[in-house]
């Protein structure tokens, strides 16, 4: 007997077009009342760290915790709801992020006492992983989700072709200048190479010799060419994604977005997608 696929409920999709949607009037309300309840929520989190704060708004921190807490609690579990596939949202990135903001306050009701104070501290501060669900609400930051995965192979080249560079720097400094001048060692003359390629430049290792000082020159005007290349890929991919893909639109079944702008059906899976 063949299993046949149950028909979607015509709330689900409702609800999905609404919180993963950014294009109608609901939608929109939707992303701005969660913005700025994630706002407010953080700015609670970051104050009630101030001891003066804490010891006259407790109360009054506290309620606001709990009323972001439900509605972020509230948000999840549609979120859970609207899509095909429930596992698949509650393991991507975001859903985790999504999690993550909401157990700890959840956890906290079961960990009373002075034994668990560390651990009470390190959930207060895994609240502020709620500041990433800003990113979910943000077309624009879709736009760069998508052109990051698009050039992640040229990013991921260009990194291996630093790491290289900065192996093959930091051994030839660990050989000009030696231990006498403070490169004890290779990873110690590598993370000098790190340092001043990428022009941060904190001098706790400087070289001393007329060799060293020229070499240390040329990484210094090489880190600032390096920089402007990863910088370049990104460039390009976001001009195409904003001008060839809709990144307002998710797949109800796997989440994906970056669509073309009058596609029906997901690129991956090839689940229906709903209209806006």
């Amino acid at each position: 007997m063949i299993k046949q696929n149950l028909p979607r409920a015509a709330w689900r999709d409702k609800v999905h077009i609404i919180i993963f949607g950014a294009d109608t009037p609901a939608g929109k309300l939707f992303d701005i009342v969660l913005v700025i309840s994630i706002f407010v929520s953080v700015l609670a989190v970051t104050l009630d760290s101030v001891p003066s704060i804490h010891a006259n708004w407790k109360q009054s921190l506290l309620i606001i915790e709990w009323v972001t807490t439900i509605l972020f609690t509230l948000e999840y579990f549609a979120r859970l709801a609207s899509v095909t596939k429930p596992s698949v949202y509650a393991f991507s990135f975001m859903g985790i992020v999504d999690l993550l903001s909401t157990l700890p306050s959840y956890i906290g009701l079961f960990m009373g006492g002075a034994n668990y104070a560390m651990a009470l501290r390190l959930l207060r501060l895994l609240r502020i992983f709620r500041v990433l669900k800003l990113a979910s609400y943000l077309e624009e930051s879709h736009v760069m989700t998508h052109a990051l995965a698009a050039s992640k192979r040229k990013l991921l080249v260009f990194l291996m072709t630093i790491l290289t560079l900065v192996m093959i720097l930091g051994t030839l400094m660990f050989a000009v200048e030696g231990p006498e001048n403070g490169y004890t060692s290779i990873p110690e003359s590598i993370y000098w190479a790190v340092v001043t390629l990428t022009t941060v430049g904190y001098g706790d290792i400087a070289p001393k010799t007329p060799l060293g000082q020229c070499i240390a020159s040329l990484v210094m005007i090489l880190g600032y060419t390096i920089i402007a290349v990863p910088t370049g890929i990104v460039t390009a991919e976001l001009t195409h994604s904003q001008t060839q893909l809709n990144l307002t639109v998710a797949c109800p079944r796997c989440l994906l977005e970056g669509h073309a702008h009058d596609a029906a059906y997901c690129r991956r899976c090839g689940a229906r997608l709903l209209s806006q």
